[in-house]
């Protein structure tokens, strides 16, 4: 990859074109984005994959978040500066998603992908240090927040999840430091998950960007 045309990516033999040099100016063109989308999904997770027609909108925020195109994100009501939380029902497509669009801006900070309940289950073993190690500046995004069990160390029961999005929170607030995740989960039932001094936060370091309640199950 050329540091220097980060809207050209190589797959390959075959390059995508995802917009214009304008001075030193990307001018990102939507449907081109969509193409190379499409085409890095097949080769990620097989033929099947596609981009669906009813998740446009849902995409149309997303890209511009990931190029971080301050006019538009800024009419659809989306802070560059914080980080997604991808809302919608099983099998919508939000982990692969989340996946995918790391690789449409390969000249960004990358973010992690790691299962919540992993988390859980590595707190079982290893105890508090799971949740100092992710107090990091690395940026991570925490896939099927909120259906993960509740920790249990040494006879003593913790919310792990809601910890790590605490001490998150500080580090979004003093360094900027960006936090993602995916959830099936509603508002209500995440601040059930995690008590309403959790909820409070995750508004202040996340947009909210759902899928429609009716979405296909794409695993289907």
């Amino acid at each position: 990859m050329n540091n220097l045309k980060p809207h050209i990516i190589s797959e390959g033999k075959l390059q995508y074109q995802l917009g214009e040099l304008d001075g030193n100016q990307i001018i990102y063109d939507f449907d081109k984005m969509l193409i190379y989308l499409n085409a890095k999904g097949k080769l990620l997770f097989g033929s099947k994959f596609k981009v669906y027609e009813e998740d446009r909108a849902v995409l149309f925020k997303l890209c511009n978040y990931f190029i971080k195109d301050e006019t538009n994100c800024k009419k659809l009501d989306v802070d560059i500066h914080k980080g997604i939380l991808l809302t919608g029902p099983v099998g919508c497509g939000k982990t692969s998603l989340m996946k995918l669009l790391r690789y449409m801006v390969p000249h960004q900070k990358p973010y992690k992908i790691i299962p919540s309940r992993n988390i859980s289950f590595g707190f079982n073993h290893i105890g508090y240090k799971t949740i100092n190690d992710y107090g990091d500046n690395h940026y991570y995004c925490f896939d099927d927040l909120g259906v993960e069990p509740m920790g249990r160390h040494y006879g003593k029961d913790c919310n792990v999840m809601g910890e790590i999005l605490l001490s998150r929170y500080d580090l979004y607030s003093e360094q900027k430091v960006k936090t993602h995740a995916t959830t099936n989960l509603n508002a209500k039932e995440l601040g059930e998950r995690y008590g309403c001094r959790v909820r409070s936060r995750m508004r202040q370091m996340f947009n909210l960007i759902s899928f429609d309640s009716n979405s296909l199950d794409k695993r289907s």
